[in-house]
């Protein structure tokens, strides 16, 4: 069952967080692993930013979480993540598609850019990774991350982004 993250669950969606992300240790830059890799302070400050969180809950327990932020002209998927006891069994697939149908407007993606399983799974569900300059000029405009972060990730539109871009470009 897909549901919206309630206060109550902010210590669970760090735990998965933080599990989930053990597959990035090691391979991001290690300038920008954390330990933990999101405190729960972090996670409320992106609640607080306005980034709303929904959970996939099996028999009574949250076992994923993916948030999405609302921005000037588009959304941004963040902080998308399954325990890891419970990858490979669609989890993910089914929170991307229920907060793509609650979102009526383009949609963004940024994700590390050595994180390849990331990068093939979005690719899986529609999306397309922008160039780099697009890239740049998307981090930048859109989400409050470090130089070194930018330089390290990739964006990935849907299909909504890349007819906006080009019906911007054509004009």
């Amino acid at each position: 069952m897909i549901r919206p993250c309630l206060p109550t669950d902010h210590e669970t969606m760090a735990a998965i967080i933080n599990d989930a992300a053990e597959a990035y240790r090691g391979v991001i830059p290690t300038d920008r692993w954390h330990e933990p890799y999101m405190p729960l302070a972090d996670l409320r400050a992106e609640i607080d930013a306005g980034v709303r969180f929904w959970g996939y809950e099996l028999d009574g327990r949250l076992v994923g979480v993916m948030g999405m932020q609302d921005v000037p002209d588009v959304a941004l998927i963040r902080h998308a993540y399954v325990l890891t006891e419970r990858r490979g069994q669609g989890i993910g697939g089914m929170l991307l598609a229920d907060l793509l149908a609650r979102c009526d407007r383009p949609v963004l993606i940024g994700t590390w850019a050595a994180a390849t399983w990331a990068i093939a799974f979005y690719r899986k569900h529609g999306f397309v990774q922008v160039d780099e300059p697009t890239k740049d000029r998307l981090l930048r405009q859109y989400w409050s991350i470090p130089a070194r972060q930018v330089a390290t990730s990739v964006v990935l539109a849907d299909s909504r982004w890349r007819a906006m871009a080009s019906y911007s470009q054509d004009a």
